[in-house]
C-alpha cells in the first residue's frame, strides 16, 4: 500500500494483491461487478477501473456504477507520506448521504481499513433498503 498527498489529494494506492483482497472485502462482485479497486481518493471515494480499462472515482456510499466520475491518476505518482493518516481512513459517523454534516468535527472517526470495509458494506445495505422504501 502506497499512501500520501499528491498535491491536494490524499491517495491510497493498493498493490495488485491488496486490490484483489479489497475487491473481496468490499464485495465489489455485488456492488460493482467488473470493476477493479485501485485505491482511495480522499477517504470518501474509491479509485476504480472498469473492464474496458477506464478509470473512475466512485463514492464509498452510495456504492454503484451510476455514481462513477471520470478520473485519472497522475502520470508520475509521488505521494508525500503523512504519518497522521498512515493506515487510517476518515469515516463520517453519520454518512453525508444520510444527512451527516461534513463540517461537524464530532461526525468523524479514524478507522482501520478492515473497519472501513465492514462499514461500507453495512451502510450500503442501509442505503439500498432505504431507497427501496421510496
Amino acid at each position: 500500500m502506497n499512501e500520501g498527498w499528491q498535491n491536494d489529494d490524499y491517495l491510497i494506492v493498493f498493490t495488485e494483491d491488496e486490490s484483489l483482497a479489497a475487491v473481496k472485502a468490499y464485495r465489489f462482485d455485488h456492488h460493482l461487478p467488473g470493476y477493479t479497486l485501485l485505491g482511495l481518493r480522499g477517504w470518501d471515494d474509491f479509485i476504480v477501473i472498469n473492464s474496458s480499462g477506464v478509470m473512475f472515482t466512485v463514492p464509498t456510499l452510495p456504492l454503484g456504477a451510476s455514481y462513477a466520475a471520470p478520473f485519472a491518476l497522475p502520470q508520475q505518482i509521488s505521494l508525500e507520506p503523512d504519518e497522521r493518516f498512515a493506515g487510517k481512513i476518515k469515516w463520517h459517523m453519520k454518512p453525508l448521504v444520510f444527512g451527516g454534516d461534513p463540517t461537524d468535527k464530532t461526525n468523524f472517526a479514524w478507522i482501520t481499513h478492515e473497519q472501513h470495509a465492514e462499514l461500507v458494506i453495512w451502510w450500503n445495505e442501509q442505503y439500498k433498503s432505504a431507497k427501496a422504501l421510496h
